[in-house]
């Protein structure tokens, strides 16, 4: 099969295509495998799940005085339980990346008959 055919099958430019086939016939299957990538590794991805499975428990449970997890209290935890070092936005990234979503607890109406919050 020709680079163009190729291409529209795959969706590379034949160039691409054409230097694909160059290091196959160079190299074989060795040259084509993905390359190590550089750079720091990730701090968390060995521990996701036990964060996951923090973050189902109640943060009462670990002795904090909040109800609900955020930003700062899951940078604080992974501090405090983890060493790792990582800030709120991050953290906030972390609830995204494991499904959780954003809740906030809806403030108590103040003037009102308490009879009738307690009959609602």
């Amino acid at each position: 099969m020709s680079p163009y055919k190729a291409s529209k099958i795959i969706g590379d430019s034949p160039k691409s295509i054409g230097n694909w086939v160059n290091m196959f016939l160079k190299e074989c299957f060795n040259r084509l495998k993905e390359p190590v990538k550089q750079g720091r590794p990730p701090r968390l991805s060995n521990i996701m799940y036990n964060i996951a499975e923090d973050l189902r428990r109640n943060p009462v449970e670990f002795g904090y005085s909040q109800n609900l997890w955020d930003g700062k209290l899951l940078s604080y935890h992974l501090k405090a339980i983890y060493g790792i070092n990582l800030g709120t936005r991050q953290c906030q990234r972390v609830f995204r990346k494991l499904g959780f979503r954003l809740r906030k607890p809806r403030p108590e109406i103040a003037k009102g008959n308490s009879e009738d919050k307690r009959n609602f």
